[in-house]
Protein backbone atom coordinates (compact mmCIF):
# COMPACT_ATOMS: atom_id res chain seq x y z
CA UNK A 1 0.00 0.00 0.00
CA UNK A 2 1.17 3.11 -1.22
CA UNK A 3 -0.50 5.53 0.98
CA UNK A 4 1.07 8.04 3.15
CA UNK A 5 -0.86 8.46 5.70
CA UNK A 6 -1.61 6.69 9.02
CA UNK A 7 -4.23 4.27 8.46
CA UNK A 8 -3.21 3.15 5.17
CA UNK A 9 -6.70 3.79 4.06
CA UNK A 10 -7.01 4.54 0.26
CA UNK A 11 -7.70 8.46 0.30
CA UNK A 12 -10.13 8.88 -2.30
CA UNK A 13 -12.51 6.35 -0.88
CA UNK A 14 -14.51 6.77 1.92
CA UNK A 15 -16.70 3.62 1.96
CA UNK A 16 -15.75 -0.01 2.24
CA UNK A 17 -17.18 -3.56 2.38
CA UNK A 18 -15.08 -6.14 4.40
CA UNK A 19 -13.54 -7.55 0.97
CA UNK A 20 -12.67 -4.50 0.12
CA UNK A 21 -10.57 -4.26 2.52
CA UNK A 22 -8.96 -7.55 2.63
CA UNK A 23 -8.07 -6.68 -1.03
CA UNK A 24 -6.36 -4.11 0.05
CA UNK A 25 -4.48 -5.79 2.70
CA UNK A 26 -6.48 -5.31 5.90
CA UNK A 27 -6.62 -8.39 7.72
CA UNK A 28 -9.48 -9.22 9.91
CA UNK A 29 -7.68 -8.25 13.35
CA UNK A 30 -6.35 -4.49 11.47
CA UNK A 31 -10.01 -4.22 10.06
CA UNK A 32 -10.99 -4.31 14.09
CA UNK A 33 -7.92 -2.18 15.53
CA UNK A 34 -9.25 0.61 13.38
CA UNK A 35 -12.51 0.57 14.21
CA UNK A 36 -11.17 0.78 17.92
CA UNK A 37 -9.36 3.80 17.64
CA UNK A 38 -12.56 5.18 15.35
CA UNK A 39 -10.39 5.58 11.96
CA UNK A 40 -13.41 2.84 10.72
CA UNK A 41 -16.92 3.03 12.09
CA UNK A 42 -18.83 -0.18 11.20
CA UNK A 43 -22.09 0.94 9.90
CA UNK A 44 -23.49 -2.39 8.85
CA UNK A 45 -21.97 -6.08 8.91
CA UNK A 46 -19.23 -6.03 6.12
CA UNK A 47 -20.03 -2.30 5.85
CA UNK A 48 -17.63 0.09 6.69
CA UNK A 49 -17.17 3.95 6.25
CA UNK A 50 -13.78 6.71 7.36
CA UNK A 51 -14.27 7.59 10.80
CA UNK A 52 -13.12 10.95 9.72
CA UNK A 53 -15.83 10.83 7.47
CA UNK A 54 -18.90 9.60 9.77
CA UNK A 55 -17.80 11.73 12.43
CA UNK A 56 -18.18 15.20 10.43
CA UNK A 57 -21.40 14.46 8.68
CA UNK A 58 -24.94 15.90 10.64
CA UNK A 59 -27.55 13.40 11.79
CA UNK A 60 -29.81 13.64 8.59
CA UNK A 61 -26.73 13.27 5.88
CA UNK A 62 -25.85 9.81 8.58
CA UNK A 63 -29.20 8.51 8.03
CA UNK A 64 -28.43 8.45 4.50
CA UNK A 65 -24.81 6.97 4.82
CA UNK A 66 -26.71 4.07 6.03
CA UNK A 67 -28.83 3.47 3.04
CA UNK A 68 -25.52 3.94 1.15
CA UNK A 69 -23.90 0.99 2.93
CA UNK A 70 -27.04 -1.05 2.55
CA UNK A 71 -26.61 -0.53 -1.21
CA UNK A 72 -22.67 -1.02 -1.01
CA UNK A 73 -22.68 -3.87 1.08
CA UNK A 74 -25.66 -6.30 -0.58
CA UNK A 75 -24.02 -5.16 -4.03
CA UNK A 76 -27.61 -3.54 -4.93
CA UNK A 77 -27.84 -2.50 -8.26
CA UNK A 78 -30.93 -1.08 -10.39
CA UNK A 79 -31.26 -4.29 -11.74
CA UNK A 80 -31.57 -5.85 -8.30
CA UNK A 81 -34.50 -7.42 -6.64
CA UNK A 82 -35.14 -4.80 -4.34
CA UNK A 83 -36.16 -1.19 -4.21
CA UNK A 84 -35.49 0.97 -1.00
CA UNK A 85 -39.14 2.52 0.50
CA UNK A 86 -41.03 3.87 3.15
CA UNK A 87 -38.67 6.25 5.26
CA UNK A 88 -35.47 5.36 3.93
CA UNK A 89 -37.18 6.32 0.42
CA UNK A 90 -38.28 9.85 1.83
CA UNK A 91 -34.71 10.40 3.12
CA UNK A 92 -32.60 9.26 -0.38
CA UNK A 93 -35.89 12.26 -2.12
CA UNK A 94 -34.26 14.51 0.93
CA UNK A 95 -38.09 14.73 2.87
CA UNK A 96 -38.23 16.17 6.45
CA UNK A 97 -38.27 13.50 8.47
CA UNK A 98 -39.39 13.89 12.55
CA UNK A 99 -38.55 11.53 15.10
CA UNK A 100 -38.41 8.41 12.81
CA UNK A 101 -35.04 5.40 13.12
CA UNK A 102 -32.68 4.65 11.40
CA UNK A 103 -33.87 1.34 9.79
CA UNK A 104 -33.08 0.27 6.61
CA UNK A 105 -36.57 -0.42 4.73
CA UNK A 106 -37.03 -2.19 1.64
CA UNK A 107 -39.87 -3.29 -0.87
CA UNK A 108 -39.32 -6.16 -2.87
CA UNK A 109 -41.85 -8.68 -5.18
CA UNK A 110 -39.74 -11.89 -3.64
CA UNK A 111 -40.46 -14.19 -0.34
CA UNK A 112 -37.89 -13.82 0.76
CA UNK A 113 -36.73 -13.46 4.67
CA UNK A 114 -36.04 -10.39 6.20
CA UNK A 115 -32.60 -11.58 7.51
CA UNK A 116 -31.59 -12.11 3.83
CA UNK A 117 -32.03 -8.34 3.73
CA UNK A 118 -29.86 -8.06 6.60
CA UNK A 119 -30.97 -7.68 10.00
CA UNK A 120 -31.01 -3.96 9.80
CA UNK A 121 -33.19 -4.03 7.00
CA UNK A 122 -36.82 -3.95 7.42
CA UNK A 123 -38.65 -5.67 4.23
CA UNK A 124 -42.06 -5.16 2.60
CA UNK A 125 -43.45 -7.55 0.17
CA UNK A 126 -45.66 -5.62 -2.70
CA UNK A 127 -44.90 -5.63 -6.37
CA UNK A 128 -44.51 -2.06 -7.91
CA UNK A 129 -45.29 -0.68 -11.02
CA UNK A 130 -42.40 0.72 -13.70
CA UNK A 131 -43.49 4.48 -12.68
CA UNK A 132 -43.34 4.02 -9.06
CA UNK A 133 -39.83 3.23 -9.62
CA UNK A 134 -36.69 5.52 -10.05
CA UNK A 135 -33.10 5.78 -9.09
CA UNK A 136 -31.61 9.03 -7.08
CA UNK A 137 -28.06 8.25 -6.35
CA UNK A 138 -27.65 5.10 -8.60
CA UNK A 139 -29.57 3.72 -5.92
CA UNK A 140 -33.50 2.53 -6.79
CA UNK A 141 -36.25 4.03 -4.79
CA UNK A 142 -40.29 4.64 -4.97
CA UNK A 143 -41.20 7.56 -6.51
CA UNK A 144 -41.92 10.84 -4.76
CA UNK A 145 -46.02 10.24 -4.21
CA UNK A 146 -45.68 6.16 -3.58
CA UNK A 147 -42.66 7.05 -0.91
CA UNK A 148 -45.36 9.69 0.91
CA UNK A 149 -48.58 7.06 0.80
CA UNK A 150 -46.32 4.67 2.10
CA UNK A 151 -44.54 6.54 4.91
CA UNK A 152 -47.61 7.81 6.05
CA UNK A 153 -48.93 4.24 6.35
CA UNK A 154 -46.37 3.67 8.85
CA UNK A 155 -46.20 7.09 10.54
CA UNK A 156 -48.56 9.04 12.96
CA UNK A 157 -50.40 12.00 11.98
CA UNK A 158 -47.74 14.66 13.51
CA UNK A 159 -45.17 12.57 11.57
CA UNK A 160 -47.01 12.44 8.61
CA UNK A 161 -48.04 16.10 8.60
CA UNK A 162 -44.29 16.81 8.85
CA UNK A 163 -43.65 14.72 5.52
CA UNK A 164 -46.65 15.78 3.09
CA UNK A 165 -46.01 19.39 3.96
CA UNK A 166 -42.24 18.79 2.75
CA UNK A 167 -43.06 16.24 -0.32
CA UNK A 168 -45.91 19.26 -1.58
CA UNK A 169 -43.14 21.68 -1.20
CA UNK A 170 -40.99 19.98 -3.59
CA UNK A 171 -43.34 19.20 -6.15
CA UNK A 172 -45.47 16.01 -5.32
CA UNK A 173 -48.66 16.06 -6.66
CA UNK A 174 -51.50 16.28 -4.87
CA UNK A 175 -54.30 14.89 -6.73
CA UNK A 176 -52.28 11.80 -7.70
CA UNK A 177 -51.88 11.52 -3.57
CA UNK A 178 -55.40 12.15 -3.15
CA UNK A 179 -56.01 9.10 -5.90
CA UNK A 180 -53.81 6.79 -3.51
CA UNK A 181 -55.78 7.69 -0.22
CA UNK A 182 -59.01 6.75 -2.43
CA UNK A 183 -57.44 3.23 -3.36
CA UNK A 184 -55.94 2.98 0.32
CA UNK A 185 -59.44 2.77 1.93
CA UNK A 186 -59.55 0.37 4.96
CA UNK A 187 -55.62 0.21 5.51
CA UNK A 188 -54.51 0.76 8.50
CA UNK A 189 -52.92 3.85 8.43
CA UNK A 190 -54.99 5.47 5.65
CA UNK A 191 -56.62 8.19 8.22
CA UNK A 192 -52.76 9.57 8.99
CA UNK A 193 -52.51 9.82 5.10
CA UNK A 194 -55.77 11.20 4.71
CA UNK A 195 -55.60 13.98 7.37
CA UNK A 196 -52.14 15.43 6.25
CA UNK A 197 -53.02 15.54 2.48
CA UNK A 198 -56.09 17.59 3.85
CA UNK A 199 -54.08 20.06 5.98
CA UNK A 200 -51.01 19.98 4.53
CA UNK A 201 -49.20 23.52 3.41
CA UNK A 202 -46.25 23.75 0.81
CA UNK A 203 -45.71 26.99 2.09
CA UNK A 204 -44.01 25.37 5.66
CA UNK A 205 -40.20 25.23 5.73
CA UNK A 206 -39.25 23.15 8.37
CA UNK A 207 -40.47 20.54 10.96
CA UNK A 208 -40.91 23.11 13.60
CA UNK A 209 -43.13 25.08 11.59
CA UNK A 210 -45.58 22.57 10.60
CA UNK A 211 -45.70 21.23 14.37
CA UNK A 212 -46.16 24.58 15.40
CA UNK A 213 -49.07 25.35 12.67
CA UNK A 214 -50.66 21.86 14.07
CA UNK A 215 -50.46 22.42 17.59
CA UNK A 216 -52.12 26.25 17.01
CA UNK A 217 -55.01 24.61 14.80
CA UNK A 218 -55.38 21.28 17.50
CA UNK A 219 -54.78 24.04 20.51
CA UNK A 220 -58.00 26.37 18.60
CA UNK A 221 -56.36 29.01 18.16
CA UNK A 222 -57.30 31.73 15.27
CA UNK A 223 -54.54 29.92 12.43
CA UNK A 224 -52.13 32.68 11.40
CA UNK A 225 -50.84 33.58 7.71
CA UNK A 226 -47.12 31.61 6.65
CA UNK A 227 -44.51 33.27 5.06
CA UNK A 228 -45.76 36.36 5.51
CA UNK A 229 -44.07 39.73 3.61
CA UNK A 230 -43.59 42.86 5.67
CA UNK A 231 -41.47 45.80 5.11
CA UNK A 232 -39.62 47.92 7.40
CA UNK A 233 -36.67 50.89 7.51
CA UNK A 234 -34.18 47.53 7.67
CA UNK A 235 -35.62 46.24 4.14
CA UNK A 236 -38.13 43.60 2.77
CA UNK A 237 -38.52 40.98 5.91
CA UNK A 238 -40.67 37.22 5.95
CA UNK A 239 -42.34 36.35 9.39
CA UNK A 240 -42.53 32.86 10.00
CA UNK A 241 -46.24 33.34 11.48
CA UNK A 242 -48.28 36.59 11.39
CA UNK A 243 -51.72 37.78 12.21
CA UNK A 244 -51.62 40.72 10.16
CA UNK A 245 -54.77 42.81 11.47
CA UNK A 246 -52.82 42.41 15.10
CA UNK A 247 -49.37 43.27 14.03
CA UNK A 248 -48.40 39.79 16.00
CA UNK A 249 -45.76 37.60 14.22
CA UNK A 250 -44.81 34.19 15.49
CA UNK A 251 -40.82 33.04 14.84
CA UNK A 252 -39.73 29.36 15.09
CA UNK A 253 -36.39 29.65 16.51
CA UNK A 254 -34.59 26.05 15.33
CA UNK A 255 -31.11 25.52 15.05
CA UNK A 256 -31.47 24.11 11.88
CA UNK A 257 -32.52 27.56 10.58
CA UNK A 258 -29.44 28.92 12.18
CA UNK A 259 -26.59 26.87 11.94
CA UNK A 260 -27.93 25.61 8.81
CA UNK A 261 -27.84 28.71 6.09
CA UNK A 262 -25.24 31.30 7.50
CA UNK A 263 -23.09 31.86 10.76
CA UNK A 264 -25.02 31.57 13.65
CA UNK A 265 -23.82 35.23 15.00
CA UNK A 266 -24.94 36.75 11.75
CA UNK A 267 -28.18 35.31 11.22
CA UNK A 268 -29.23 36.39 15.26
CA UNK A 269 -28.07 39.76 14.56
CA UNK A 270 -29.74 40.19 11.75
CA UNK A 271 -33.17 38.39 13.05
CA UNK A 272 -32.93 40.71 15.89
CA UNK A 273 -32.68 43.96 14.05
CA UNK A 274 -35.04 42.75 12.12
CA UNK A 275 -37.35 42.45 14.82
CA UNK A 276 -36.32 46.05 16.14
CA UNK A 277 -37.38 47.83 12.62
CA UNK A 278 -40.78 45.94 12.87
CA UNK A 279 -41.21 46.72 16.71
CA UNK A 280 -40.84 49.78 16.05
CA UNK A 281 -43.69 49.47 13.66
CA UNK A 282 -46.09 48.67 16.38
CA UNK A 283 -45.62 44.66 15.62
CA UNK A 284 -45.33 42.36 18.19
CA UNK A 285 -43.01 39.00 18.43
CA UNK A 286 -43.11 35.66 20.00
CA UNK A 287 -40.52 33.60 19.54
CA UNK A 288 -40.53 29.89 20.16
CA UNK A 289 -38.02 26.91 20.28
CA UNK A 290 -38.50 23.05 19.95
CA UNK A 291 -39.15 22.70 23.64
CA UNK A 292 -42.62 24.79 23.58
CA UNK A 293 -44.08 22.93 21.20
CA UNK A 294 -44.38 20.26 24.00
CA UNK A 295 -45.54 22.47 26.88
CA UNK A 296 -48.86 23.01 25.54
CA UNK A 297 -50.55 25.12 27.80
CA UNK A 298 -47.57 27.58 28.29
CA UNK A 299 -47.60 27.76 24.34
CA UNK A 300 -51.40 28.52 24.47
CA UNK A 301 -51.03 31.02 27.31
CA UNK A 302 -48.36 32.73 26.13
CA UNK A 303 -49.76 33.10 22.41
CA UNK A 304 -53.21 34.10 23.29
CA UNK A 305 -51.64 36.61 26.02
CA UNK A 306 -50.39 38.23 23.28
CA UNK A 307 -53.05 38.27 21.13
CA UNK A 308 -55.29 39.60 23.77
CA UNK A 309 -53.39 42.06 24.11
CA UNK A 310 -53.67 43.82 20.64
CA UNK A 311 -57.61 43.76 20.95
Amino acid sequence: MANNNKTGLPPMMDLWRTSELHELGFNDRRIAALVQVGDLVRLRRGCYIRGSTWAAQKPWVRSRQLIAAHAHGTLTTSTGGLVYSHTSAARLHGLFLWDVDDRVHITTDSSASRSSHGHDAVAHGRALETNEIMLINGMPCTSLERTVADCCLLLNYKQSLVLMDHALRKGADAYKLQLMCESLAGRNGVLALRRALENADARSESPGETLTRELLQRLRIDLPELQVEVSSPEGSHRLDFAWRDKKVALEFDGKVKYFDYAPTSEVIFKERQREKALMAQGWKFIRIKWQHLFREQEFKSTVLGVLRSTS
